[in-house]
């Protein structure tokens, strides 16, 4: 039997976690390929370096090479630390030399990627060390060493299946069949000319069910700090209970409307080779979590699970040759899509065309539509009402 197991952000960001994460792996007789995310707050600030106009001050890294060696300083010999910063300081250098060739505006567009994944660079090396440390044999893998293949567009990439299997075949499953973990970065794959795309914020949850179907894998764990998907977001409904099965389709669509427990793009790779994906919580391992399957969906209540998105616009196109040039419709898609923006529902009517758009993009997705220069178009924002509708469904379809 073979896994994918990635852990998230929260699950390598603390010394708890790790101690969560080692027992985790250990305990499991599998084989099994990890990957993992950056460190809470990591991608964030490598992100926020981005924005300065002048490189890093040495203190910037050395605090990134302190929350890596701090977190799992007590679960370490000092040997073995001294190893894990000496790798760490040189690959900090090559984030360095990233910063620095960033400042120059001719290389914005092809280092953004690059930096930005330098957080799954960092926590791939601590969490192999940690985890041989405490006995088991991992080795750290970047995406570009296993060859995860990533196509598109950078901050929207997404993985080249078959290809990446190829890779998969040659480079990470004959050390899975000598008994050793693989530890890979997640969030990114590189394309032919072996540049960084990441798969967008959350990709890693992507990442891992992009390596579960390279390796053909039996499940893909996902672990993160919650128990699964819930009846509704417990925050706002405090009621609200885990779901222990879910169809692929309705996990897809809870992630993409909202519910913030996996990716939702996460569900594409696993669903092509039908494998089991699990939902499980690092800081309770013993929680049964959610299991994702195919066909589990059908029966039971009208609902399962409600979820909001907030954070969105609805763009509003008013011509009278919508209904009447349906080719128009097509166009002004593209145009919605254009620079990556997500149209997340579209409705339309005699003379209407909406489309829901995140709010920080609706402005500019105006400018583009004005440029058709027929017809009225303007946004506007929904009231802040969405938690008290999703009490109401859950009280009315669920209940507790």
């Amino acid at each position: 039997m073979i896994k994918a197991m990635k852990f998230g952000g929260t699950s390598v960001g603390s010394e708890r976690a790790l101690r969560s994460l080692v027992s985790v792996v250990r305990q499991d007789q599998a084989g099994k390929v990890l990957v993992v995310s950056a460190m809470s707050g990591v991608t964030n600030h490598l992100l926020a370096l981005m924005r300065e106009e002048r490189p890093p001050s040495d203190a910037v890294f050395d605090e990134l090479l302190w929350k890596h060696t701090s977190a799992v300083q007590p679960m370490m010999p000092e040997e073995a630390l001294g190893d894990l910063e000496t790798k760490l300081r040189v690959r900090i250098g090559g984030l360095r030399q990233a910063l620095e060739r960033y400042q120059e505006p001719s290389s914005r567009t092809n280092l953004q990627d690059t930096v930005s994944s330098w957080g799954e660079r960092l926590s791939s090396l601590m969490v192999a060390s940690v985890l041989r440390s405490n006995g088991v044999d991992a080795i750290a893998m970047t995406s570009e060493e296993a060859g995860i293949v990533a196509l598109g567009t950078p901050g929207n990439g997404t993985a080249d299946l078959e290809a990446t299997s190829r890779n998969f075949r040659r480079t990470v499953l004959p050390l899975v069949k000598a008994g050793k973990v693989p530890v890979i970065t997640g969030y990114y794959g590189c394309d032919a000319d072996g540049r960084p795309i990441t798969f967008g914020r959350g990709g890693s949850d992507y990442s891992g069910s992009v390596v579960g179907y390279a390796l053909d894998a039996d499940a893909i764990e996902i672990w993160t700090d919650v128990d699964g998907f819930m009846s509704a977001d417990p925050r706002v409904v405090p009621g609200a209970r885990n779901l222990r099965e879910m169809d692929y389709g309705e996990a897809a669509e809870l992630a993409y409307f909202g519910a913030k427990v996996l990716h939702p793009r996460t569900i594409e790779p696993a669903r092509k080779k039908r494998i089991l994906v699990r939902v499980k919580n690092t800081f309770d391992p013993q929680s049964p979590g959610t299991c994702i399957r195919e066909n589990k969906g059908a029966g039971g209540k009208l609902l399962k699970s409600v979820a909001a998105k907030g954070d969105l616009a609805v763009v509003k196109v008013y011509s009278s040759e919508i209904v009447y040039n349906p080719s128009l419709v097509m166009h002004l898609l593209a145009t919605v899509s254009e620079n990556g923006s997500t149209a997340y529902a579209i409705s339309t009517s005699l003379s209407t065309l909406a489309f829901a758009v995140p709010s920080s993009a609706a402005r500019n997705v105006c400018e583009r539509l004005r440029r058709y220069g027929d017809g009225e178009v303007e946004f506007v924002v929904p009231s802040e009402k969405a938690n008290e509708v999703v009490r109401k469904l859950h009280d009315k379809f669920i209940g507790v």
